[in-house]
């Protein structure tokens, strides 16, 4: 066999790597995505493959996915393998290109600021970051500008990402001259073997890839945001710079993007709570745990009323549980081996060696509430819901708004059934999930099956034979429901498989919402039971549900979806009445009653202000409905409406108008929940 040699650089040395090119007695076959199979000679890398298609293709390719692995497209391919080419609409691409980004910015913060540490750079969903330290040095907002110059500059180089096989020694050795004691520490949790370098430029850093093949291909650089981080997340370590940024291989592409992002600042859930009046914080409080005013209130409370009846419908039962319970009991479930250090500290009393925690799930709970009587296979499937408040320690530096908090409410049920009931129920919470989405707008949504990590295990409880037909259950369900899916390994709670609606908002954004789970586990540790038709002793299968997932971060996403305008049957404030002046404020009083009667959520502004004022203040404030009324309205027994966002909308009786809202109402609660 022919034998290549080609040498990629390090610091001040050079490294000869060898790989298999070009044997005539040695072919390999790749399958390409549409079934075809090609032959080219053993280590004939993806950009090769890429190349003999068509070079517009090679031109646009940005990494490969070879066995299911995400490969860097100049990496020797030595075996039969199936190839897939990676472009910038798929989101490995994207993530190998950001991942990339970050390793320029690197490089540029090198040139710009000698000794600078590095602690990790990765893609994240929308761009990537890196964690620096500058030691002792700070960098501004009005440092970026200087950053990304640099990085553009360095980009134009087009120089190669190269990828070095790096063993230990050497690595550690050339981190201990470097001085960069982050490194080293992620260097402690590699086995020799594992460890690959990447170079592009005058920059080498510590990474396993994949990357782009070379900098030129990034062409739109900025940088968004700076903020801290503790390394490794932890409080009691240092905290380090961590500067965040995206790039495009367009310029438009930014463009398009920062114009997305400058109408996501209108419609951030923070800014409109506050000014819509619906939530705020107290640091006296604590970080984290939101405040719910009125109008605030008043939404959740039209969300819980509106799942409680669909649920009820169906056959829920309704059931509450305290706020903390004993530790015992999450150790039991499993949750304390494996969410403890999110908890929060369990709470002593004054008895010796009583402890108690603020209940971080349900599930537990509703495990006792099932064991509290004999169940028998008739009694199956039962299905327990609750609105049950739980508490989790996440880092200070990791809240944010409603979507990330420390005290939430979950829309949490949890179904006992037999085996052979599991397909059925499933398919219901699915539609129960559908129906949920579609009255609140949410028309696009792909079915995210997760499932456990295929090499590590460890992070599971309970037996593979369990797992396969609980995974496969999901699998086949969302299947039979002709569910739009995706497949990621990895990302099952520890006890179970789940199916994890990922729904897209109003600007394309992906945000995680329903889920439903599929448990033999905690069935088994709390040692539930039914008894069968046969008279023995069996145990259930627990399906976990969540339609909003967490209504902080439900409310936070639909505002953000809807700008703040919120359908006509969840609106707070449905009816703002306006009289022109002081003296029809009797009549006015008489139109509240009348569709306070006729159940439309309506209030009145009083205030000595002229009626412009009036008006600007409600559209503001978002009200769908605005009526006015002064001398003619109350001569003719009408009220002059006004809708938001398009004006005027003439006169009307008052009840034409109740009815009319009535009538929005019930079209937009009435779904689309499929029998």
């Amino acid at each position: 066999m022919e034998i290549g040699v080609f040498h990629v650089g390090l610091a001040s040395s050079k490294t000869s790597v060898c790989f298999a090119v070009n044997a005539p007695n040695n072919m390999i076959q790749i399958t390409l995505p549409d079934g075809s199979v090609r032959e080219y000679a053993a280590g004939t890398s993806a950009a090769d493959v890429a190349k003999s298609i068509s070079e517009g293709l090679a031109r646009k390719v940005l990494a490969a996915e070879v066995n299911g692995e995400i490969w860097d497209t100049s990496r020797p391919i030595l075996n039969n393998a199936s190839l897939r080419l990676l472009t910038w609409d798929d989101k490995n691409a994207k993530a190998t290109f950001w991942h990339s980004s970050a390793h320029l910015m690197a490089e540029a913060l090198e040139t710009l600021y000698p000794g600078v540490k590095f602690g990790i750079g990765p893609a994240i969903e929308s761009g990537f970051y890196y964690d620096i330290d500058l030691d002792g040095r700070t960098i501004g907002e009005e440092d970026l500008k200087k950053i990304e110059d640099k990085m553009k500059e360095l980009a134009r180089t087009n120089s190669a990402y190269v990828r070095e096989d790096m063993p230990k020694d050497k690595a550690i050795a050339y981190f201990t001259e470097k001085g960069d004691q982050y490194k080293l520490e992620l260097l402690e949790g590699l086995e020799d073997g594992s460890i690959t370098f990447y170079t592009q430029g005058n920059f080498t850093d510590l990474c396993r890839g994949p990357h782009i093949p070379a900098t030129g291909t990034i062409k739109a650089v900025k940088l968004t945001n700076i903020a801290g981080a503790y390394w490794r997340g932890n409080e009691k370590n240092k905290m380090l710079t961590r500067i965040y940024g995206i790039t495009f291989p367009a310029q438009k592409e930014l463009d398009e993007y920062l114009a997305l992002l400058e109408e996501a600042k209108k419609r951030d859930h923070r800014k409109l709570g506050k000014e819509l009046e619906l939530f705020t914080f107290s640091e006296k409080v604590g970080s984290g745990l939101p405040l719910w005013l009125p109008k605030g209130a008043m939404l959740r409370e039209r969300l819980q009323q509106f799942l409680q009846k669909a649920q009820l419908e169906i056959g829920y039962l309704p059931v509450m549980t305290p706020h903390i319970g004993s530790k015992q009991l999450y150790v039991t479930s499993g949750h304390w081996e494996k969410y403890g250090n999110d908890s929060f500290r369990p709470i002593t009393t004054p008895q010796e060696g009583e402890e108690f925690m603020l209940k971080p799930m349900n599930c537990p709970h509703h495990c006792e509430i099932y064991k509290s009587s004999p169940r028998s296979y008739k009694d199956l499937p039962i299905r327990y819901a609750e609105f049950g408040t739980v508490y989790r320690y996440e880092q200070r530096g990791e809240l944010h708004g409603l979507t990330r908090v420390r005290g939430f409410t979950q829309d949490d049920a949890h179904l006992f059934c037999m085996p052979e009931q599991v397909m059925d129920e499933f398919k219901k919470v699915i539609d129960l999930v559908l129906y949920v989405f579609e009255s609140l707008g949410f028309t696009e949504y792909t079915a995210q099956i997760s499932l456990r990590d295929q090499d590590d295990r460890s992070k599971y409880i309970g037996s593979e034979e369990n797992w396969a037909i609980a995974e496969q259950a999901i699998i086949d369900a969302a299947a039979q429901k002709g569910l739009k899916t995706v497949t990621e390994y990895g990302e099952a709670a520890f006890y179970g498989p789940k199916l994890d609606f990922m729904v897209r908002d109003a600007l394309g954004r992906k945000w995680q919402l329903g889920t439903i789970q599929v448990d033999y586990n905690l069935p088994e540790r709390f040692e539930l039971e039914y008894v069968d038709v046969d008279n023995t002793r069996k145990r259930p299968v627990m399906i976990h549900r969540a339609p909003f997932g967490s209504m902080e971060r439900f409310i936070a996403v639909l505002l953000e979806h809807c700008g703040g305008n919120l359908p006509l049957w969840l609106a707070p404030l449905q009816v703002m009445i306006l009289p022109i002046s002081d003296k029809y404020s009797e009549y006015a009083h008489e139109v509240a009653a009348k569709l306070k009667a006729a159940d439309v959520r309506a209030e009145l502004d009083e205030r000595s202000e002229k009626i412009g004022r009036k008006i600007r203040d409600t559209e503001l404030m978002k009200t769908p409905y605005m009526l006015i009324v002064g001398e003619k309205e109350a001569a003719d027994g009408t009220v002059s409406v006004r809708k938001h966002g398009e004006g005027d909308q003439g006169a009307m009786l008052i009840d034409t108008f109740s009815e009319e809202i009535r009538n929005i109402v019930g079209e937009q609660i009435k779904g689309k929940r499929k029998e």
